[in-house]
Formats: C-alpha cells, sequence, structure tokens
C-alpha cells in the first residue's frame, strides 16, 4: 500500500479517479500532455525539502551543493537543446517566465504589441484583465479571415504603435511562426522581440519547427504541452546582459526560493527531449495533427487556415448552428476532452466561442499514429454531426474507452 493511500484516502482516492478519467479518455486538449513516470517520480522527489533562494553557486541558504548541480544541469541540458548561450529554469509557469521578461526588459506603462488573445495570443501578450495588460500599454496584432497572420499588417501597426517590445507565439495557431520575419519588424521599430514558444516547444526541439534562434532576444516556454515535462517554464536568450536582467527579474523580482524538485523534473524532461527518440515523437505528432485537419475537411467541418503546421487545429462552426460550448460539451459526454476556443471572424463571447482547438501531442505520447487519430477524427466528426443525439455519444464513448484500452498511459500507478 502506498504512503498516500495509508494516510489519506481522500486524496488517493481522487487520485485514482484521475488516472481512470486520463487512462480512458481521449485527451486532446492542445497545452496537455502525459509527462513520464522518470519526469513524475522526479517531482515527488526527496528535492522537494530544499530550499534554495538564488542560483547556483550563489545561493542565501546552506546545503545547496546537490541542488547547485542539479539546477545547472537542467540549465546545460535545455541550452543544447536549444542552442543558446544562457537559460532560468526557476519560472513557476509560463506565464511568471513572461512576466519576468516583460520585468527585464521593460518599465511600467512601456508599449508591448502582442497578439491579440480572440485570434490565438495569450493572456500574458498584453490582454487587459492580465498584468501584462495592466502594467504595460498594450497593442495588438492578429489574423486574417484566412486564419494567418499577415506580417505586412504586422509591420504596419508597429509602425503606428512603436512598441519597446514585439510579443511572437501563441497558444492558438496551427501555422509555423515567422520569427526572422518578425525580428525584421523589430529591428525595423528598435523593438525587443521576445518569442513565447510554449506550445511549439516540443517540434522546435526536434527541428520540426523554425527556432527562434538566433532571431529573438528573449524565449520562453512552458515545460509541460509538446515538452512532455513538469508544469512550470524556462527563459532562454543569448545576449549576456538580457541574462542577467532576467536572473534578477525572476529572482528576487517575482519568485522566492526555485521548486527545485520541479527543476529535477524539467531536468529529467530535457534530458528525454535530448533522446533521437524525440525527433520521431514530435515528427509524429505532426502527422497526426494534419490526419486530424484532412479527415475533418474532407467531412465538412471548416478547419481554420486550411489545415495545420504543428499540433494543433481549429475547427469554426461560424456556418454551423451549435458553438464551441456545445461541441466541447457533446465531446466531453463521448470521452473526448477539447476545449472551446476563438476563431477569426468571431461571433460569440469568448465563454460561448464558435469554434474547439484539438491537439495531437497527448495521444502521441500515448502510442496513437495514423490508424488511430484516422479513427478518432471520424468519431468528432460523428458527434459533432449528432450534437443533440445523447444515444451517439454513448456508443462513441464505449469507443473511445475500448481504443484507449489498447494504449495504457502507464503500467502501474503513479500514486
Amino acid at each position: 500500500m502506498s504512503f498516500l493511500a495509508k494516510n489519506d484516502a481522500a486524496v488517493y482516492e481522487l487520485a485514482k479517479q484521475e488516472l481512470e478519467r486520463q487512462s480512458y479518455n481521449l485527451e486532446m486538449i492542445a497545452s496537455e500532455n502525459f509527462a513520464s513516470p522518470s519526469v513524475i517520480e522526479a517531482m515527488g522527489s526527496i528535492f522537494t525539502n530544499k530550499y534554495a533562494e538564488g542560483y547556483p553557486s550563489k545561493r542565501y541558504y546552506g546545503g545547496c551543493e546537490i541542488v547547485d548541480k542539479l539546477e545547472q544541469l537542467a540549465i546545460d541540458r535545455v541550452k543544447e537543446l536549444f542552442g543558446c548561450k544562457f537559460a532560468n529554469v526557476q519560472p513557476n509557469s509560463g506565464s511568471q517566465a513572461n512576466q519576468g521578461v516583460y520585468q527585464a526588459l521593460l518599465n511600467p506603462y512601456d508599449k508591448i504589441l502582442g497578439m491579440d488573445l480572440s485570434h490565438g495570443g495569450h493572456l500574458t501578450h498584453g490582454a487587459k484583465v492580465s498584468s501584462s495588460g495592466k502594467t504595460y500599454q498594450s497593442f495588438f496584432y492578429g489574423v486574417n479571415l484566412n486564419g494567418r497572420i499577415d506580417y505586412d499588417r504586422v509591420r504596419d501597426i508597429a509602425k503606428i504603435v512603436q512598441p519597446k517590445l514585439i510579443v511572437c507565439g501563441a497558444s492558438a495557431y496551427p501555422r509555423e511562426i515567422e520569427f526572422k520575419t518578425f525580428r525584421q519588424i523589430a529591428d525595423e521599430v528598435g523593438a525587443y522581440l521576445f518569442a513565447d514558444i510554449a506550445h511549439i516547444a516540443g517540434l522546435v526541439a526536434a527541428n520540426e519547427h523554425q527556432n527562434p534562434f538566433p532571431h529573438a532576444h528573449a524565449v520562453t516556454s512552458t515545460t509541460h504541452k509538446t515538452l512532455r515535462g513538469p508544469r512550470g517554464g524556462f527563459i532562454l536568450t543569448n545576449d549576456e546582459e538580457i541574462s542577467k536582467k532576467i536572473n534578477s527579474a525572476i529572482f528576487p523580482g517575482i519568485q522566492g526560493g526555485p521548486l527545485e524538485n520541479i527543476i529535477a523534473a524539467k531536468a529529467v524532461g530535457f534530458g528525454e527531449n535530448l533522446k533521437p527518440e524525440w525527433k520521431t515523437y514530435a515528427k509524429q505528432v505532426k502527422i497526426n495533427a494534419k490526419i486530424l485537419a484532412d479527415v475533418l475537411s474532407k467531412e465538412g467541418f471548416d478547419v481554420v487556415s486550411g489545415g495545420t503546421d504543428n499540433h494543433l487545429i481549429l475547427l469554426s462552426f461560424l456556418n454551423r448552428d451549435f458553438s464551441g460550448k456545445d461541441a466541447d460539451h457533446a465531446l466531453e459526454n463521448a470521452g473526448i476532452t477539447v476545449n472551446k476556443n476563438t476563431v477569426p471572424g468571431e461571433t460569440r463571447s469568448p465563454f460561448v466561442t464558435s469554434g474547439i482547438r484539438i491537439g495531437s501531442a497527448a495521444l502521441t505520447s500515448r502510442g496513437m499514429k495514423d490508424k488511430e487519430f484516422t479513427f478518432i477524427a471520424q468519431k468528432i466528426a460523428e458527434v459533432l454531426n449528432n450534437i443533440n443525439d445523447a444515444n451517439i455519444h454513448a456508443k462513441v464513448r464505449k469507443e473511445v474507452k475500448e481504443l484507449s484500452s489498447n494504449f495504457i498511459i502507464y503500467d502501474k500507478p503513479t500514486y
């Protein structure tokens, strides 16, 4: 019996239920993935007991000789992974990593230009409800009705706004991001270029997406999503002076003692990303997303931008009589987990939306390939074409459970 089962039956039971949910449903939220057992073990390791304010060899506490080696290992691995000179692995999340970049490079009320949240950007790219939109003057670019960024339009906006920093990167954009073009625009207006690659980092690491280096002044990412690591963040740069400012911004600027157990898990995850098998995985992630786009398009659904270059697709229901929220709920009832999402030309509120976002990374981690993703796309179409038919939803849920049973996530409980 595990310590958790013995000492806290309530939490143990909830962990069992969550493992059941993850095991027998199809997890297709583009920002989610399944961490390996090694990553999970590191998260629950002895390193959780160590307080280590500061950075390797520059701590404010004693007894840090082991965690210094640990954190340096994570730093060295992530620098190798993305081909850069400096890294900070302490941010507790992607949002805090972004906040650290802003604090390092900007003063309050400076102008930033980011991707509009309703067009696929992220809250931390200047949304007015976020601290990034409250602390800085935020302006936005977006996508055309074809679902793609118009870089000439971005340039026009930048020339008018004259921002101090331009954010590139997205949370719901299915096409490649042209970092070189963004840097050219940033140089034309004298702005920093900041790339948030939280969603595509696992693809970048495998050379399945353009690398933001050498173009970006600073790069942030989460360590979960397509990287399959623990939930957390990191910041990268090639500029030594910017690196110093970033380190000061994270500690003591916005965080205290780092979570060394999570940094241990980051090190493990980066080690997995550096293995040759990672390139095979990332390539399959893209193949699987393309299958979803192709099958659903043939089934008559409007795939935003006509397809995908990465790990996600967007479906638009502007030409349907149901909303993204309706689709989200119907698929959930059928055992397929996605999320409602705004789409180009959006007519509904962010709480309802006219689309859904679907990702391929998590199910690819379970070993599902072309055959399975073709089947899954067909099941998604069946549910959406019968959005109010509970019997169809129940039938698909049974089929989903049968499929999931053949692709076990973990061969034993991870709690």
